[in-house]
């Protein structure tokens, strides 16, 4: 039986994001994924927001996706909506990227390489049991695993959600849409249209192909669709299908929305689409799943390495799980916009006109980037529980910013008063301690100038544990809490 302290099940953005985490920290980790190579067949998740390319620039990896992509200005709450632009937002990443998923996973996967985490293709996990002190992982080609910690990052239709017997509950499917690539033999109608059914597109995209996305007409069945599917689909939009034929492939999506009462059972925890589903409005799904990796990997890391109780991973359940509810009620209301009816359209109308004024623009904006994300970690400063902005540095090693000092995955305090003023010898092998100057304003997305602090805790993630402000009262306590006691 082969053993690692920490499995993974699925390969996916999710599970690669958490693998290059716990392997950043030392974790023995493997990744079993089903698929037998990274080639990816069909229409994913079509670009990473501004939260997501800071975590990666968090890690030092954030230009490699950027250099592959294409940036945009905007986000969207709806697409019928006006753009929201998020230029003005406070975030050196104040864009959207478009990159597909075939591509995101491409690069996660070399980064995920260079850490050398093994991945088990062409298998994947059909069951486990566990025990006090560990999990015993089935293979479906007959092999074992035993591990400390099992991952579930394996998709909506996740074996191990419905192993450990964890509720998903939320709300069936009401409509459905049909997503293709093919080739067209007459030229199509580009761009967007809206009729009775809804809204539909058609797209270019490489080597002369096209993408189409149709609001179905009836909630579509249990069954693959086909290229008829597709090309009925068209015609009753468009009146012709095109000519389309040589579909590269063909997929359909519904407004399902779920999410799992619990992200932890014991030794098994759940992430990405594994703990929630909802609608694609927005692209959100895979964000909000490299974030769940984000927060879950360096705390699972210090738990496997005793350096932290294991109740630690259940602050994993109280910041995601809000975090991913939030994300199914936005979903939920830009498919309710999204109804053709005579009241929804008013209703689009005036959320249109609401969105067009500013205050309403960047807190929107803020909310679909990612960047708005607040953990309740207490009341104090505003600072508290939100994402550490990427200041300039002024330190005595030179300038820096202060996410190159996240790129080992490791927590920092950042001392902004007098240098040598803080004594954290009992956490020195775990947090490191900066003194530094900045000039640099103190702002926050959706939240606006914040007063500038004495002195932050910075967790792994990105987010404020702890804010000094011309007193250390509190800080040890912060430091337990997050890196363990202090050593003796």
């Amino acid at each position: 039986m082969n053993e690692h302290q920490v499995v993974i099940s699925g390969g996916g953005p999710t599970g690669l994001m958490l693998a290059g985490e716990l392997a950043l920290a030392g974790v023995d980790v493997a990744i079993v994924e089903r698929r037998a190579s990274r080639d990816l067949t069909g229409s994913r998740a079509g670009g990473l927001h501004a939260r997501t390319i800071e975590v990666l620039d968090q890690r030092g990896i954030a230009d490699r996706f950027v250099a592959q992509g294409t940036r945009h200005p905007a986000v969207l709450f709806h697409s019928h909506l006006v753009p929201l632009d998020i230029t003005d937002l406070p975030t050196r990443r104040n864009y959207t990227l478009g990159l597909w998923q075939t591509h995101t996973e491409r690069i996660l996967g070399e980064w995920v390489d260079e850490l050398a985490v093994p991945i088990y293709r062409g298998r994947e996990v059909t069951g486990f049991t566990q025990d006090d002190s560990g999990v015993d992982v089935a293979l479906s080609d007959g092999q074992s695993f035993r591990a400390q910690y099992l991952v579930g990052c394996d998709g909506g239709r996740s074996v191990i959600r419905k192993t450990a017997g964890i509720e998903f509950v939320g709300w069936d499917a009401t409509k459905s849409w049909l997503n293709a690539e093919a080739r067209m033999s007459g030229e199509p109608e580009w761009g967007m249209r809206q009729d009775d059914t809804g809204t539909s597109a058609i797209g270019k995209v490489e080597d002369g192909r096209v993408r189409v996305v149709l609001t179905e007409r009836q909630l579509g069945g249990g069954s693959e669709p086909t290229l008829r599917d597709i090309s009925e689909a068209l015609i009753a939009v468009y009146g012709t299908d095109f000519g389309i034929h040589s579909p590269l492939w063909i997929s359909r999506f519904t407004d399902l929305t779920r999410q799992a009462v619990a992200y932890r059972k014991q030794r098994v925890l759940l992430a990405g689409d594994a703990a929630h589903v909802h609608p694609p409005m927005g692209g959100q799904g895979l964000n909000i799943g490299v974030q769940d990796a984000v927060n879950l990997g360096w705390k699972l890391a210090q738990v496997v390495k005793l350096t932290a109780p294991d109740s630690l991973l259940d602050s994993y359940h109280a910041e995601r799980h809000p975090v991913a509810a939030r994300v199914l009620r936005n979903t939920m209301a830009q498919v309710a916009l999204g109804r053709t009816d005579a009241r929804s359209k008013a209703l689009n109308e005036i959320v249109s006109e609401l969105l067009r004024t500013d205050e309403p623009r960047k807190q929107f904006a803020a909310m679909m980037s990612g960047l708005d994300v607040h953990y309740d970690l207490g009341c104090g400063h505003p600072l508290l529980g939100r994402r550490m902005p990427d200041l300039d540095l002024v330190t005595a090693n030179g300038p820096l910013r202060v996410f190159a000092l996240l790129h080992q995955a490791r927590p920092v305090l950042l001392n902004f008063g007098e240098p040598g003023s803080f004594d954290i010898t009992g956490w020195a092998d775990r947090v490191q301690l900066v003194d530094a100057d900045t000039t640099g304003g103190w702002e926050l997305p959706a939240v606006g100038p914040v007063s500038a602090p004495t002195a932050v805790l910075v967790r792994p993630d990105g987010y404020v544990a702890w804010v000094g402000e011309q007193t250390r009262t509190g800080l040890t306590d912060a430091l337990t809490t997050w890196f363990g006691a202090p050593a003796v």
